[in-house]
């Protein structure tokens, strides 16, 4: 997959390698605005029971 995306861009190495660059940024920029936040709450991380057991200090 990356040799195909690679072979399709267009320029020398160092033009395909920054395209390259500002493509990753574009992925990560809109899965920590977009997709990070509509997924979160569809998440178990905040469904956290913690019991007192015997052994609890107060």
């Amino acid at each position: 997959m990356y040799g195909w995306i690679w072979r399709h861009l267009p320029g020398n190495a160092w033009v395909k390698a920054l395209i390259s660059l500002v493509l990753v940024l574009a992925i990560v920029y809109v899965l920590f605005q977009y997709i990070f936040p509509w997924a979160e709450p569809l998440l178990p991380f905040n469904d956290v029971t913690v019991d007192r057991g015997m052994g609890a200090v107060r």
